[in-house]
């Protein structure tokens, strides 16, 4: 038997495969049987050097061989291939399209739709690649067992074929992410997302795809507080120690006036300091950073919950950890650590973290001046 394998790796189509191809189910392939009519006239197609005969040549196969799903999945692959190379990036995923109709869960022909719509900057369709390719490489491990099949010839296989599969999942993979990355509308953005998260569910930029979630679903953006806290718990539910899942968490449930949320937003504080390990030695910038967030939002949620005895340490952590790191973050720390100590009449304390805060332009900048403006007159008042 002789495949067929154009520029990239190969396809199954018909019914006599090897067990290694009966265990795969969940990946489509082509196999052109040797000595077949379609493999004399592909090796005809393969010697023609003039790209514009070859082409000729690959469209009458396609009308040839219509009735053969292999044979026509193949050559309108190579038909793809040749407008990509020529430049009509339109023609190629037009062809290309037609050869995942014959052939859906072909991981060759994804990665080359993907890598056309990367080319053509075509944003809804690579990230459709990448989703629909992310589903074909996730099914590899959750293929059930063949009957007849050892359990170690079975899991020797299944390793197989995530090694052989491991280049385009991680190129599908990488191209879903930037997509999400580069997209400027936030409904855009957030349909990208669903559709990534649920393809690449153990993705290596979960973390990442968390924060754009989050950030999506947030004030200025969507501002959809609901889907914010089903997607944020979702998240945790696949990776419960997802620091951005937890930061924005308990930074969305401490502004939500909902009876519970102050208290969702003190535990998701506390994990995330914890996960954070900012005390470790090799505690990097983005951790402490990280802790920093957490300690700030931690003692914000005391004060609303009039611990402010108790949120002033927290805060005093957060703008440890933050100054020198996050100006914005810092600023909003030191904020809310002034406000703890003048509602503790702590006067001197307020006022110099307070000129501190007025330092820092932002969006805490006013509010700090302003609250520094009645620290000062209290002050003034007690003498």
């Amino acid at each position: 038997m002789k495949r067929h394998t154009g520029s990239l790796a190969t396809l199954t189509c018909f019914c006599f495969l090897s067990l290694a191809a009966r265990v795969n189910a969940q990946i489509d392939k082509i196999v052109i049987p040797a000595g077949t009519p379609e493999d004399h006239d592909l090796q005809a197609i393969s010697n023609e050097q003039d790209s514009a005969k070859k082409l000729a040549m690959y469209q009458d196969f396609v009308q040839k061989y219509s009735s053969n799903p292999a044979a026509l999945a193949y050559g309108d692959w190579q038909i793809a291939q040749t407008y990509q190379a020529s430049g009509d990036l339109s023609k190629a995923l037009e062809y290309g399209d037609k050869a995942l109709a014959s052939v859906p869960r072909n991981l060759d022909i994804l990665v080359s739709q993907a890598s056309i719509a990367q080319q053509a900057k075509d944003n809804a369709k690579l990230i459709s690649y990448a989703a629909k390719g992310g589903a074909v490489c996730a099914s590899i491990a959750k293929q059930p067992k063949p009957e007849g099949v050892g359990a170690d010839d079975f899991a020797r296989q299944v390793d197989e074929e995530k090694n052989a599969a491991k280049n385009s999942c991680d190129f599908l993979e990488s191209s879903g992410f930037n997509v999400i990355a580069s997209e400027n509308d936030a409904k855009s953005r957030m349909a990208d997302i669903e559709a990534y998260s649920a393809a690449f569910p153990d993705s290596k930029f979960q973390d990442q795809v968390s924060s754009y979630a989050m950030y999506t679903l947030g004030p200025g953006q969507l501002n959809d507080q609901a889907r914010l806290f089903a997607y944020g718990e979702k998240t945790l539910a696949a990776n419960p120690n997802s620091l951005p899942a937890l930061l924005l968490l308990a930074g969305a449930y401490v502004d939500d006036p909902k009876p519970g949320s102050l208290a969702q937003a003190v535990t998701y504080s506390q994990k995330a300091i914890v996960v954070s390990k900012a005390d470790q030695p090799d505690a990097d910038k983005s951790r402490k950073l990280s802790a920093g967030a957490a300690h700030s939002i931690l003692g914000y949620a005391y004060i609303k919950q009039d611990k402010t005895a108790a949120a002033i340490p927290e805060l005093k952590s957060a703008t440890a950890l933050l100054k020198g790191q996050d100006d914005q973050q810092y600023s909003i720390a030191l904020y809310r650590l002034g406000f703890a100590y003048a509602k503790l009449s702590k006067v001197s304390e307020a006022r110099e973290v307070l000129t501190e805060a007025v330092k820092i332009p932002g969006p805490v900048q006013a509010m700090s001046q302003d609250l520094l403006t009645k620290v000062n007159a209290a002050r003034a008042k007690g003498k």
